[in-house]
């Protein structure tokens, strides 16, 4: 059985907070990286509508190239198109459709990560996997149809703090499009029409910082509202370490951004509890809270690419488990959980069977995830605390404890949350929050945390590998006589 922790989710939420509009201001999106559609479906149905999931954010659904020299299929194949055809190792158009309808039917949104900065690689050919012909060496995407006006001129990125060669030249050699010209926009935005008709709440946009802002605006202004009414959901992958001349503040007005620096910096955090009051660093030029996508890893960084190195992932699970956790908990951006799949390449794609197509995902007896997969977001830590990230929205931080080797805080008088690094910790805390017997979150409500009528809460960890509590008010909360 599901457990009754989510009937906190149906609650009202506070408007206070940069929220999604199209998920009823659900807070936390999960990225089932490379899973196929059909499983997708499945697990909206059976595991994320339950644990108030907004949303999944899907691999790219349109025919891409398929490589074997290199690598055989690797995971970045997706993300150089071959057309805008709805057919990809995930699936095909018919199977796309199905999914988006059965997420939503059950109160889950699909998000598409989006790859319209380019198509192709340099040096490719051939059919892509909706068996179409293209050639990037002659501008050929016969499906599209795109040709040789419809690109830059052929230059590697290779200077970062000049934003026209960022912009207008080919990023590790692929076949840059040029969004300035009406007819590219035109193609953009009706490949996310097509989506928005079938049910897409939203589109994460792949390498939004090799794109000039006026275009991108551009394109979504040529987007219909989603069904129920309004724009869909836009977010930008902009890498911003302060290592260029492209800032995130510059898509600001397009709709979410990627905050890369949070992932170091909560890495940091884990690492030195002291170090966490700090987590959000204005003055490291750092997103504003109400645009900031927030992750503690991503495809991209996890394997050492897009501002990765000594960053926490499914490798190190107890500090990830910590990381997503706090994440979770605290009051910073709108979140972003990563579900991945185990690898020992950097270019490894997902669990495959002979014919190097995507393996099920299944789901062992204890929850978890069979055939290669992590389902980082099933992991209680993980997965309970999206019940108290929608429930403590537009809450404040208060009551900040940071001594030793624990962390606390309280949101508002909704939520309070500890976690010790050493995997024990007892001792009386104020928490905010009315006196009660309280469910926690993370141990599936098998541990009570009592709170008295004056706010001070009973903080007990005695778990090492998950040494986590977090409560909400709603849920499971017993009135001390």
């Amino acid at each position: 059985m599901v457990p009754l922790i989510i009937l906190v989710l149906s609650l009202a939420l506070s408007n206070g907070e940069y929220t999604d509009p199209h998920c009823n201001g659900k807070q936390v999106i999960v990225h089932l990286f490379e899973w196929k559609w059909t499983d997708i479906a499945n697990e909206c149905e059976r595991y994320l509508s339950h644990k108030g999931y907004c949303g999944v954010q899907v691999s790219p659904p349109n025919e891409h190239t398929i490589i074997t020299k290199e690598y055989p299929r690797p995971w970045w194949e997706r993300y150089q198109p071959v057309s805008y055809i709805l057919h990809s190792r995930s699936g095909n158009e018919a199977q796309f459709k199905d999914m988006v309808q059965r997420c939503k039917a059950v109160g889950v949104r699909i998000y598409v990560d989006s790859v319209v900065n380019h198509m192709a690689g340099m040096g490719r050919q051939g059919t892509g996997t909706a068996g179409t012909h293209f050639d990037s060496d002659a501008y050929s995407y016969p499906t599209v149809p795109y040709s040789r006006e419809h690109f830059h001129d052929d230059c590697p990125v290779n200077n970062y703090g000049d934003p026209n060669n960022v912009r207008n030249c080919y990023l590790v050699g692929l076949s840059d499009l040029d969004q300035s010209k009406e007819y590219v926009r035109n193609k953009i935005a009706d490949y996310y029409n097509h989506l928005i008709d079938i049910g897409v709440a939203g589109f994460r946009i792949d390498a939004s910082k090799h794109m000039w802002p006026n275009d991108l605006e551009a394109i979504q202004a040529k987007t219909k509202n989603v069904d129920g009414g309004g724009k869909a959901l836009f977010y930008h992958e902009v890498i911003d370490q302060n290592d260029g001349a492209i800032k995130v503040n510059e898509y600001y007005d397009l709709g979410l951004v990627t905050e890369f620096r949070y992932c170091q910096k909560i890495a940091w955090g884990i690492n030195n509890f002291g170090q966490l009051n700090g987590v959000v660093d204005y003055g490291w030029g750092m997103s504003k809270s109400d645009r900031a996508l927030v992750f503690v890893d991503n495809h991209d960084n996890q394997r050492g690419h897009g501002g990765g190195g000594n960053l926490l992932t499914h490798k190190n699970p107890r500090n990830y488990k910590m990381a997503v956790a706090f994440t979770l908990a605290y009051n910073y951006g709108f979140t972003r959980v990563m579900s991945s799949y185990g690898f020992q390449s950097t270019d490894q794609g997902p669990p495959h069977n002979a014919d190097y197509s995507a393996k099920d995902v299944t789901i062992n007896a204890d929850g978890s995830c069979g055939n290669g997969w992590m389902c980082e977001h099933r992991w209680n830590p993980i997965g309970n605390m999206v019940a108290f990230r929608n429930k403590v929205a537009g809450t404040d931080l208060n009551n900040w404890y940071d001594q030793g080797d624990v962390v606390a805080f309280g949101r508002g008088n909704k939520g309070f949350f500890a976690m010790a690094k050493q995997g024990h910790a007892q001792l009386q805390l104020q928490s905010g929050m009315p006196g009660g017997s309280y469910c926690d979150l993370v141990t599936d409500c098998k541990k009570k945390i009592n709170v008295d009528g004056s706010g001070r809460v009973s903080v007990n960890i005695d778990n090492n590998e998950e040494p986590i509590i977090a409560i909400v008010v709603d849920v499971f909360t017993l009135t001390l006589n």
